[in-house]
């Protein structure tokens, strides 16, 4: 027993810290470790796009919009904002045909020009060869589409060459392109030796190499008309992401936090009085038991507060209502491992070796429960939506740690003070109901 004790001190102590923790940290506004509010509770800046396919191929278009999103995801990041928000829909156009938009959520911003500057700055790269043709004496120059765009890029360096002018290095910029771009980019330059290779940048040629062979491994060198400080920005960008198509901006709005601080008030007072009700409810039926279970899931929540706040994981309305889900699983657990202790109780077992049966009986059913959540969870959170994620990934942490509060918290303060004899005062608090019992 006495080594119970000692783990139960620990176990005590550590959910004091936790606690700790959390309420001085959310108390302090310059800390790191604040809770990070999505846009529904902490407001922010909406922006939609509408992204031109008409270059793209159809059987394309489904991977370029995914393409687009993931580098529109990594320029967010870097511009700071925690947990963006990118969806990209289809929607009907006021002419009749589909347009696909993407919606870029980014919470706590609230400069709206700071933000379209920022995603704006993300060039559109693109390789076109030139033709020409000639109507009586005038000769136009056409540029086609090759498809090879900058959702192929893999990377982009800053060098220097040999310059033209008193010996200059003249600054160049080299693209690396990925695996699939490698392929298309040799087969472009084999195909088309002799042509002229135009890079567009952000629908403007920058540069207009003429293709003098095949050109294997993926490489391809710009040496546009440009100053150092112009080649290091560019690099700088298509490092960012360059857009696989180009985009323009449809609307931008401000979201207001009403709604959300409204959310967060709501949320708050349902958890506190659904943990009051659960605890109460626990320590009349189960005594004792229900008292540590109310303890258990005391620590339960200072522990999940203090990893979303570390992760950091971004709360949402729907990412609270997963951490208040998962509180009823880890009060289902307990019930199931005291309806099994009681069991053992009525058989004449001794308390101790009765708490040690019924963990043990109860284990089978507290596995299988928290893997068909957690089943669900990782499902929903592949296969849904970004509010839907947020809801399951903070549910999916809930049953982990519902699941070890349950098997080790709980057990652990049991074993601490029930006695090796149920006499007394302990054939109440080991008892469960409303009336003593008698067992």
């Amino acid at each position: 027993m006495t080594r119970f004790r000692v783990f139960a001190f620990i176990a005590l102590v550590a959910g004091l810290l936790l606690a700790y923790f959390v309420w001085t940290t959310q108390a302090d506004p310059t800390s790191a470790y604040r809770f990070k509010l999505g846009l529904d509770l902490a407001g922010g800046t909406e922006l939609i796009y509408k992204a031109d396919m008409s270059q793209t191929p159809p059987g394309e278009r489904s991977d370029a919009l995914s393409a687009l999103q993931g580098v529109i995801e990594r320029r967010v990041n870097l511009f700071g904002v925690a947990e963006p928000l990118v969806q990209t829909e289809q929607a009907n156009a006021l002419s009749g045909t589909t347009e696909d938009r993407l919606i870029v959520d980014l919470p706590g911003v609230t400069d709206i020009k700071a933000a379209v500057a920022a995603l704006g700055k993300t060039p559109t790269l693109e390789f076109k060869l030139a033709t020409t043709t000639t109507v009586g004496t005038t000769t136009r120059v056409t540029y086609i589409a090759t498809g090879l765009t900058g959702r192929y890029l893999a990377s982009a360096a800053l060098q220097f060459g040999s310059g033209a002018t008193a010996g200059l290095a003249a600054p160049q910029v080299l693209l690396n392109f990925n695996s699939e771009g490698a392929k298309l980019f040799e087969k472009i330059t084999s195909e088309h030796v002799g042509q002229t290779l135009a890079i567009f940048l952000d629908g403007q040629p920058i540069s207009e190499p003429v293709i003098q062979e095949a050109i294997p491994g993926g490489q391809a060198t710009i040496t546009g008309h440009f100053t150092a400080v112009e080649a290091r920005d560019l690099v700088s960008n298509l490092n960012f992401g360059a857009l696989p198509v180009p985009i323009t901006l449809e609307s931008s709005s401000s979201v207001g936090p009403t709604l959300g601080a409204a959310a967060i008030a709501a949320g708050v007072i349902a958890g506190i009085v659904g943990f009051v009700i659960v605890a109460l409810f626990m320590i009349a039926w189960y005594r004792l038991p229900g008292l540590i279970a109310a303890v258990a899931l005391a620590e339960y929540l200072a522990f999940m507060l203090a990893v979303i706040k570390t992760i950091p994981i971004t709360l949402t309305a729907s990412g609270i209502a997963g951490l208040i889900i998962s509180v009823g699983m880890a009060v289902d657990a307990n019930v199931l491992i005291f309806e099994r202790t009681k069991e053992e109780l009525r058989e004449g077992k001794n308390p101790r070796e009765a708490v040690h049966i019924g963990f043990a009986r109860a284990w089978t059913a507290i596995r299988d429960g928290h893997l068909t959540m957690l089943i669900s969870g990782i499902i929903l959170f592949w296969l849904g939506t970004s509010i839907v994620q947020g809801f399951a990934l903070v549910f999916v942490l809930g049953v982990l740690a519902s699941f070890l509060s349950a098997v080790s918290v709980s057990r652990i303060y049991l074993l601490a003070f029930v006695p090796e004899e149920k006499s007394g005062g302990w054939r109440f608090l080991l008892g469960s109901g409303f009336r003593n019992s008698k067992e």
